[in-house]
């Protein structure tokens, strides 16, 4: 249903190289020992530590100049590695069942706390065996073989061309797996995979416009001309003996044996186990103990409450049609649009720098690192969000700009760059005295709801200048809203895709094409777009519980560092830590009360 490695940051980008595959087992079966050496500390540590190295190697990362760094082979994604990741992981968790974690203190109280979730996670797809079908409508196994930003020095680009050599190997195994799928009634629904195969057909060039070979034109000058020369050539030769061929296999593959054969049902529960496997996946995405009834009870009301607020504004402009109406003409009018793609980059650069003059103001402390914008890629951008954030760089899809209204960026920008998941990608990445595992892993509740709580944290920053773009962030919060709804429909209620797009499109403003590409995304993804407004009406709702504890003495920018701080958590870890630092704050003597 998606891919294997979704709960994690960890993109499975290379596989074991041969001298390793031995090691990974002493690993395993030494996990015992060393959750039991010294004390309950001591004892995490050990075995987070063995899991992170164990996990690193696994998926072929090799540790160079004092980093994990990407190795010389694609991922091993035989059934016979995901059995034996399984049952390590199944390992680990007994060790950890050992450990006295009443007895840690706070911060590794924490540790344990992310290192359970994290691996139960891993654990848990790996026995649902969701590697049978390792992509869903919005993300592709054979999309994350090329980087996005060049790399920068000759080792890594030489690492990189030996993977590519490795690709036939690779895209054998998914399509091992993907029949093993189809033959259990285990594959993503047709109906999310309309247009995908596109996504394969820029590889199959063998001049401009294949991504792999476009890429070797992005090498930077700072490794000399010679070197970029035979660099340029050896991955060329690579992208046309080994890349080439095995993309076009992979899109015969998929139009003309696996498309016909997957499945016509669109719910989850429809798959083998399906009732369990959907409250597993929501479980995994909301980090809290929900069942799909309360979820869709509180989707129902939140769209309600947010119509309500979605007609105030439309009021404010004088609009005196119907809600309908006002939807059509926002999605018509011109004013509403960008001319060019530079044009619509140029207005989220806008938008970032405004906010960047803000941060100060609600953030205490602020991340050195920096990201940059970009479009979406050509090869991906017709079946792709309207953006996505992370560390490097900020995405914005320039593709059909009649469908990218410009009222929806001053959220956008919000939620994806700053203050969101680049920001927060920033400082997790230079939180100082945490484990590797807790700067890398990512639980959507936590990140995606950060994300939605900045568009609302906007409004307070001033960012918001018109009250078409107060309704384009409104339209994002329905968006997500309506998700709890839509989702919970589709995969415990029985709703058809087509009863799901009208749902979304009669309560936002989104285009016709982001509603499609909405509702395909959370048929194929069951559970991921629960997340987003959960974790946001959780820390919201932690804020206002400070602030009514607190009175006068809540500081915004100490409560944001105290959530930032944290770095990615589930969300009951959240609401416990801050709701102590709330208890410790209020216990403080107030300020200028007699010292006894």
């Amino acid at each position: 249903m998606s891919h294997p490695s979704r709960a994690s940051v960890l993109v499975l980008s290379m596989l074991l190289s041969p001298g390793l595959a031995a090691a990974a087992m002493p690993a395993a079966a030494g996990s015992r020992q060393v959750a039991q050496a010294g004390t309950p500390a001591q004892a995490l540590r050990a075995l987070y530590t063995a899991e992170w190295e164990w996990r690193q190697r696994e998926y072929g990362h090799e540790y160079i100049d004092g980093r994990w760094q990407p190795g010389t082979r694609m991922p091993a994604v035989k059934p016979a590695d995901w059995e034996r990741r399984a049952a390590y992981w199944d390992q680990v968790l007994r060790d950890l069942d050992r450990i006295a974690l009443e007895q840690l203190p706070g911060e590794e109280r924490i540790n344990a706390e992310v290192f359970r979730a994290m691996v139960e996670t891993d654990r848990n797809n790996a026995r649902w065996r969701t590697w049978e079908a390792p992509f869903n409508s919005d993300s592709f196994f054979w999309a994350e073989v090329v980087p996005w930003a060049p790399y920068r020095t000759e080792a890594e680009w030489r690492r990189f061309i030996a993977r590519l050599r490795d690709v036939p190997r690779y895209f054998a195994d998914q399509r091992a797996n993907m029949e093993a799928g189809l033959a259990r009634g285990w594959s993503v629904p047709r109906a999310s995979l309309d247009g995908r195969d596109r996504t394969i057909e820029p590889y199959t060039r063998t001049g401009a416009g294949n991504p792999a070979l476009d890429v070797f034109d992005a090498i930077p000058a700072s490794i000399p001309g010679d070197v970029r020369k035979a660099l340029r050539e050896e991955g060329r030769a690579a992208v046309l003996q080994h890349v080439v061929p095995a993309y076009r296999e992979l899109l015969d593959y998929y139009r003309n044996r696996y498309l016909p054969r997957t499945r016509t049902t669109v719910s989850a529960r429809d798959l083998p186990g399906g009732a369990e496997f959907y409250r597993s996946q929501i479980r995994e995405y909301v980090t809290l103990d929900m069942t799909p009834a309360q979820i869709h009870q509180l989707g129902l009301a939140e769209v309600e409450r947010i119509s309500a607020e979605m007609r105030d504004v439309m009021a404010r402009v004088g609009f005196e049609g119907s809600f309908e109406e006002f939807l059509q003409f926002l999605r018509t009018d011109q004013r509403f649009y960008a001319k060019t793609p530079r044009e619509l980059l140029a207005a989220a650069s806008y938008h970032a720098k405004r906010i960047d003059g803000e941060l100060n103001h609600v953030i205490g402390t602020l991340p050195r690192y920096r990201f940059t914008i970009r479009p979406v890629p050509d090869d991906i951008a017709p079946n792709y969000t309207s953006g996505r954030g992370g560390l490097e760089s900020c995405l914005f899809n320039t593709y059909d700009l009649p469908s990218r209204p410009l009222y929806n960026l001053p959220a956008l920008v919000l939620h994806e760059c700053a203050p969101g998941h680049s920001l927060q990608a920033a400082l997790a990445l230079e939180a100082p005295e945490r484990p590797e595992f807790r700067q890398q892993v990512y639980f959507s509740g936590y990140g995606e709801g950060w994300g939605l709580y900045t568009e609302w944290l906007g409004t307070r920053m001033g960012i918001y200048e018109t009250p078409y773009e107060e309704f384009g962030r409104l339209t994002f919060e329905m968006w997500r809203a309506a998700r709890l709804v839509i989702d919970t429909g589709l995969h415990e209620y029985g709703w058809s895709r087509q009863q799901a797009i009208d749902y979304l499109a009669s309560h936002t403003a989104l285009a016709q094409i982001d509603v499609v590409n909405e509702v395909d995304r959370y048929i194929s993804w069951p559970g991921q777009a629960l997340s987003y407004y959960i974790g946001y009406r959780t820390l919201l709702d932690l804020r206002r519980e400070a602030e009514e504890e607190l009175g006068p003495r809540f500081d915004q920018k100490a409560f944001h560092d105290m959530v930032l701080g944290l770095g990615a958590v589930p969300l009951s870890t959240l609401q416990r830590e801050v709701r102590a630092s709330i208890a410790a704050e209020k216990a403080k003597p107030e300020p200028g009360a007699a010292q006894g």
